[in-house]
């Protein structure tokens, strides 16, 4: 038995045989559609979660930058008022004897000022390093993301290739970089 297609008589066997195979190149390529939508849109939500830990991490470290720079400010001033004591115990040493109590008193506001700065100074040191651990443990999985994003646009390109040869072992690769993507993002997940 034979049919007529566009002006062409084919037997039952070529009417049957072609359809096999479009169905078996079909079913792979139905395969790595499916697959590269699943692996893609896992590599935009890495990416999402990625690019938000590396925003936060830098608010952090822009917090301590301006921490730092405040506790910079408080020991500037701190050297200003041990400077204005140092000068005011010379004048004191230098001054009658009747004008030394209102020397005392300044010199006694100029102490309680330094230990006033100096906790100051102390405390913004501390909330810089508060600051610079929590930046840090926020980079730390970016290593990972930036893995696990590479291995899922490799295993996209293998499965693209594995459609283009018809070569199954490659969507099996595909499998493998997607999985071991998968990986460094739980990885990355447990070092957050």
């Amino acid at each position: 038995m034979s049919r007529n297609l566009g002006g062409r008589n084919l037997s039952e066997h070529e009417l049957h045989t072609p359809h096999h195979e479009a169905v078996r190149e079909y079913g792979l390529s139905q395969w790595v559609a499916i697959f590269t939508a699943i692996v893609a849109t896992l590599g935009a939500i890495i990416a999402h979660e990625s690019s938000l830990s590396a925003n936060e991490a830098i608010l952090y470290k822009n917090e301590a930058i301006l921490k730092k720079t405040e506790a910079s400010n408080q020991w500037s001033y701190y050297q200003q008022v041990s400077t204005k004591a140092h000068l005011m115990e010379l004048a004191k040493v230098l001054a009658p004897q009747i004008k030394t109590g209102e020397y005392d008193a300044k010199l006694e506001k100029y102490a309680q000022q330094k230990i006033d700065l100096q906790v100051k100074a102390n405390a913004l040191e501390d909330e810089v390093k508060v600051a610079d651990a929590h930046s840090a443990s926020l980079r730390k999985p970016w290593q990972s993301y930036g893995m696990a994003l590479t291995l899922l646009q490799i295993a996209i390109s293998l499965a693209s290739v594995s459609i283009l040869t018809g070569r199954t072992w490659l969507f099996g690769g595909a499998g493998l970089a997607a999985a071991s993507g998968a990986g460094y993002w739980l990885l990355a997940l447990a070092n957050h």
